[in-house]
């Protein structure tokens, strides 16, 4: 499976398992000159920024550590963004979440770092 692949089969299954939490789905995807976010989800009144990461045995990061200062910077910027572009929801609560999957285990539970880092 090319990278790219593995990519959307992580983010389906981090999916599924947040809707299964009770999560509901606004976007997928989103993507501007900043940066991406992979969903962008409500928990309740909250609107959620979710980045997926998945990682091997064989990498030197495990999945949460990946997203360093740097990565954090473009989706709080992106997720800026995302909220000027629909001004409807700059006043709902907001949060960024990260979602680590192992790709060496297909039903192992996804780590669900809620509130993973902060503006």
């Amino acid at each position: 499976m090319d990278r790219q692949a593995s990519g959307r089969a992580a983010e389906d299954r981090a999916l599924s398992w947040l809707q299964h939490q009770g999560l509901h789905l606004l976007e997928r995807n989103f993507r501007c000159r900043l940066g991406e976010i992979d969903l962008i989800m409500e928990d309740r009144d909250c609107l959620v920024f979710v980045e997926v990461r998945k990682r091997g045995r064989t990498s030197r990061v495990d999945a949460a550590s990946s997203v360093d200062s740097r990565k954090q910077q473009k989706i709080i910027l992106t997720a800026q963004y995302y909220l000027s572009r629909f001004p409807q929801r700059a006043n709902q609560p907001c949060r960024f979440d990260l979602i680590a999957l192992a790709s060496d285990s297909e039903t192992a539970t996804p780590l669900w770092y809620k509130d993973a880092f902060r503006p």
